[in-house]
């Protein structure tokens, strides 16, 4: 197994931190929502908007931030991001009334959107090959943990101080980041890159107007101005963005990256597979609370074996991925994944976590270690360090979509109601999503000619 430098060791610390707050911070919500209801009033739509307003910018955002990274240089936007984070994720927990949260969690996702490209940036422009991929590999287990754990993390928070206290949880954290970012040495990024700012703000106009349709339909439905003209604007805005991308010298999304084969079957594949996690993450998330009814702290202990599995063995799988080639972990991965959905049907009226969810977590734990780091290596190991930026935020972009896109549907899946049947009716999309993700994999993922390369120069 390939070692690492003290700067990439340092690279991978601070990517795995910066990167750590976002993700952490997009989960650790869920299980606190009933707690800042009762707190702040709003009711529902104060619950939906305090999730929705931080992943909205997030999503929105998130290629202008590559072009950015790419343009100004990782470490500049890095700290630019990690204090505005801060200084946001202080103003949620202080917040007095239901807008003033809303709008801190929508800065937070601003910020948020500056640091998820700019840290895997960092790794991809210090390390190519195997040791690319196990350090992706580490980022992976990392960051795809403090998704999983959020949840645990929020409940023990409300259920033993405060729902505002979850929120503070990144202020250490960023902190400790600072200070190791300024040990980073690295040559100066040429600034050469045209940022097209006219573009990020169609874009993110664009996708808040439509994910805004999306959201709101099922209170107002789709026959109401407030909806079609948000909507129909929306889809507007994205393809005027999209011609914008065509033409244009300085492309947030240059679409000739998807014709770079990994790259585009790749972001097919985290379409799906992303798509297929965030509908699992929510529905287990709140039917447990809802339905057998854990507390939320309980409901958070439930992912832990996913976590868990995730830490021990994401590394191992991106330097695995890395000597082989990635398509078989990309395709027996979220096959896995979804077979460890369907065993959710076994859940029933009367609930055992032991022999209903567990059995569950166990395999899909597995599955998501076998594919994450190989997915995150495949997209950005075969694209261009100088262009690793943007290609990270296109592929966090898409990831982030995918999750808003399945939970706006979400009460189409379950039915309107997430009862028992709702969630067998979750689990069997879940289930479809995982496979077709798997299955585009297969077809389209090939592996990389330079990670060839590096990896056969690798003596035995």
């Amino acid at each position: 197994m390939p070692t690492f430098t003290a700067l990439q060791r340092l690279v991978v610390s601070v990517a795995i931190l910066a990167s750590f707050v976002t993700f952490l911070d997009g989960t650790v919500v869920t299980v606190a929502l009933p707690a800042i209801s009762r707190e702040l009033g709003g009711g529902i739509a104060t619950q939906q908007w305090v999730v929705d307003a931080y992943l909205i910018t997030l999503s929105a955002l998130i290629l202008l931030a590559g072009s950015v990274s790419d343009a100004y240089g990782r470490i500049t936007v890095m700290r630019i991001g990690l204090i505005a984070f801060g200084l946001a994720s202080v103003a949620v927990a202080a917040a007095p009334d239901p807008l003033v949260l809303i709008i801190a969690r929508a800065a937070q996702g601003a910020a948020g959107a500056l640091l998820v490209p700019s840290s895997l940036a960092l790794i991809t422009t210090t390390m190519r090959g195997e040791v690319q991929s196990r350090a992706i590999g580490v980022w992976t287990a990392f960051t795809t943990g403090a998704q999983l754990v959020g949840p645990l993390m929020g409940g023990l928070f409300v259920d033993l101080l405060s729902w505002r206290f979850v929120f503070l949880i990144n202020v250490l954290p960023i902190a400790v980041n600072l200070i190791l970012l300024a040990k980073v040495q690295l040559p100066q990024h040429p600034r050469t890159i045209r940022v097209d700012w006219f573009s990020g703000v169609i874009c993110a106009l664009g996708l808040g107007a439509l994910v805004f349709a999306l959201i709101e339909q099922e209170r107002m439905g789709w026959s109401s101005p407030a909806i079609w003209i948000p909507g129909a604007v929306g889809i507007l805005l994205l393809a005027v963005f999209l011609l914008r991308q065509r033409g244009s010298d300085a492309a947030l999304m240059p679409l000739a990256l998807f014709r770079v084969r990994n790259f585009g079957w790749g972001n097919l594949a985290t379409l799906f597979v992303y798509a297929a996690l965030s509908l699992n993450g929510f529905v287990i998330g709140v039917y447990l609370q809802q339905g057998p009814g854990l507390s939320a702290t309980a409901a958070g202990l439930a992912s832990l074996p996913i976590t868990i599995l995730m830490i021990l063995l994401s590394s191992r799988a991106g330097a695995w991925a890395g000597r082989r080639g990635p398509r078989l972990f990309m395709t027996v991965g979220p096959l896995l994944m979804a077979a460890g959905a369907l065993l959710l049907l076994t859940v029933g009226s009367d609930f055992t976590y032991w022999w209903q969810v567990l059995p569950a977590m166990v395999v899909l734990g597995l599955g998501l270690s076998l594919t994450v780091a190989p997915l995150t290596a495949a997209i950005l190991g075969a694209i261009d360090e100088h262009r690793s930026g943007i290609a990270s935020a296109v592929n966090n972009a898409v990831s982030r979509v995918a999750g808003l896109l399945v939970v706006a549907l979400l009460s189409t899946i379950v039915g309107g109601t997430l009862d028992l049947d709702g969630f067998h009716s979750a689990a069997w999309v879940t289930a479809t999503l995982f496979a077709v993700g798997g299955v585009v994999s297969w077809i389209g993922i090939r592996r990389n000619p330079a990670a060839e390369t590096a990896a056969d120069s690798v003596p035995s």
